[in-house]
Formats: C-alpha cells, sequence, structure tokens
C-alpha cells in the first residue's frame, strides 16, 4: 500500500512528549518498582521484624546523613517541631514493625494486600485529627474495601495473625500520613525524613533492649546475604524512592503520582509470584478479596482528586 505524504507529515507534525516529562515518568515508575521491592526483602532477609527495621532505619539514617550533607542542606528546624517529628518518626517504625511481622506471620501478598487499604484508613482517619470535612463516598468506598478484608479473612485462616499485623501496619500509616503532612509541607521532606527515620531508629533501640530480653531471637546479626539486601532495602528502596519521587513531582500531578503508588501492591504481589510462586498458595477468595480492595483505593484516589484541579 502506497504511504500517505500528507499522514507522514500529520505524525511529524505531531508534538512529542517532552524529556523532562519522560524522564519523570521513568522516575515514577522506578520508586514504585523499588518500593515494591521492600515486601521482596522483607521475606528475603532472615531477621525478626524488630531487627529487620532497626538495621534498615541505620542505615538509611546514615545514607541520608551522607546526602544532606554533600548538597549542603540546612538540618536546623525549631525545637516544638522537633518534638512533633519525634512522635512522628516513632509511629513510623512502629508501622514498619507490623508491616515486616506480617510479611513473616504470613507472605508478601497477604501484607501487601492489607497494607493497600492505608489510603482508606487515612480517608476514614484524617475527619478526626484534621479540619477536613467528612464525606459519605468516601466511607462508601472504606466499607467496599472491608468487604475485600473480610473475603481475604475468610479464605486465607491459617494466616489470620499476618492478616492482623498487616491491618495495624495500615492503620498506624494512616496517621502517619496525615500526621506526616504539616511537617512536609513546612520543612521538606529530605530534613523531615531524615529526623523521623533517626529518632524512630533511637525510640527502636530502646525497645530493642528489652525485646532481645524477652524473646531472645535466634539472629542478631546480618550474614552477608541480609547485609546485601539490607544496604539496597535502606538505601536504594527508602533514600533513592524519595529522591525520585520528588524529582518526578517536578513534572507530574500529585494525582498521577499518588495514583501510580497506590499501585505499589500490584507490583509487589506480581513480584511475590514471580520470585516466590506465592500464587500457588493462595485460594481464589483472596485474589477476589485483594480486587476488591485494589479496586477501592483506585477509585477513592481518583474521586479525591477529580474534586480538586489537576494540573500536568
Amino acid at each position: 500500500m502506497p504511504c500517505d505524504s500528507r499522514g507522514i507529515g500529520y505524525f511529524r507534525a505531531m508534538p512529542a512528549i517532552d524529556s523532562p516529562r519522560r524522564k519523570a515518568y521513568l522516575y515514577m515508575h522506578l520508586s514504585i518498582l523499588l518500593w515494591g521491592l521492600t515486601g521482596v526483602f522483607g521475606r528475603g532477609i532472615k531477621l525478626d521484624a524488630e531487627l529487620l527495621v532497626w538495621y534498615r532505619m541505620l542505615i538509611t539514617a546514615i545514607s541520608m546523613l551522607a546526602y544532606i550533607l554533600y548538597v549542603r542542606k540546612s538540618l536546623s528546624i525549631p525545637r516544638s517541631d522537633l518534638l512533633r517529628l519525634a512522635g512522628i518518626g516513632i509511629v513510623l517504625a512502629v508501622h514498619w514493625v507490623f508491616f515486616y511481622s506480617a510479611i513473616k506471620a504470613s507472605n508478601i501478598s497477604i501484607a501487601l494486600s492489607m497494607l493497600a487499604s492505608q489510603g482508606l484508613f487515612t480517608a476514614l482517619a484524617e475527619p478526626l485529627v484534621s479540619e477536613k470535612k467528612f464525606r459519605w463516598d468516601e466511607m462508601i468506598f472504606s466499607m467496599t474495601a472491608m468487604l475485600g478484608i473480610w473475603l481475604i479473612f475468610s479464605v486465607e485462616q491459617s494466616y489470620t495473625r499476618g492478616i492482623i499485623y498487616g491491618l495495624l501496619a495500615a492503620f498506624i500509616g494512616a496517621f502517619f500520613n496525615i500526621l506526616n503532612k504539616k511537617e512536609v509541607e513546612k520543612h521538606g521532606p529530605v530534613v523531615v525524613s531524615f529526623y523521623e527515620i533517626v529518632i524512630g531508629f533511637l525510640g527502636l533501640t530502646a525497645y530493642l533492649a528489652l525485646y532481645i530480653h524477652q524473646y531472645h531471637p535466634a539472629k542478631l546479626w546480618p550474614d552477608t546475604l541480609d547485609w546485601i539486601q539490607l544496604v539496597v532495602l535502606a538505601v536504594l528502596c527508602t533514600h533513592v524512592t524519595l529522591i525520585l519521587s520528588l524529582a518526578a513531582l517536578r513534572h507530574l500531578s500529585v494525582f498521577t503520582l499518588n495514583l501510580s503508588i497506590n499501585l505499589e501492591p500490584v507490583y509487589t504481589i506480581a513480584l511475590a509470584f514471580l520470585i516466590f510462586h506465592e500464587n500457588k498458595h493462595l485460594h481464589t477468595g483472596f485474589f477476589i478479596g485483594a480486587a476488591i480492595i485494589m479496586g477501592s483505593v483506585v477509585l477513592e484516589t481518583w474521586s479525591q482528586y477529580r474534586r480538586k484541579p489537576i494540573l500536568e
């Protein structure tokens, strides 16, 4: 068939997507993939959840401090704000401990399906602790997600403890997001994250003294493979993902970034199926329940930002 020169001219005249936006989409999906790997490393690292989080926070704090010193960013903040960051840092540490406890007590797929409800817990909790008005549509999305959680709970009873830990991680993570929002707007995410991780690490250190004495974990010191995974988890999956997401946000809307981040469990569960073949050990009801939860999260995010002007 002969070529239509007018058609060729048309496609040549079409505006190409600008390079900064292409890079932004690349950064966004790379950051989500790296976040998704946190669950994979949570299963791969042979340490109790409390010790895993302790090492993760230690290495991340060192990495962030090196970066802050390199870019010569000021760490000066008012003492009153530092006290608030201290509380939020403890919340972050508890959230991570419950998240990895969920993986240890069940598997990655169960833990991430429960964690997907975090955005819906946020929608319910935010009117209670901020000036945001209560909305019935968000309640409907939350109740729909609860249906998915109940379905998973009913068919995966051998993973009951992991489901409970996962829901606790989602619930606590919701409050972390709410409390953290104003601090990030005031001081910037890099400085806020650094203080929260350092203070969370110190709080967890105090708790570990009691934990080790009470429970006598079989393994305190990571082996070589654990160290490799911990460094990747702390530097790439925690620190670098923060930088990548911030770089993406310069050229993409908050809606685009948040909607994609809410789909992180899909990335992680796919990796769990590929690497650990977890799909062979789950009932059909799990897949239906997980689809209901994630569908509710996407619809809730879309509904939230549909009410606001979206600038890309």
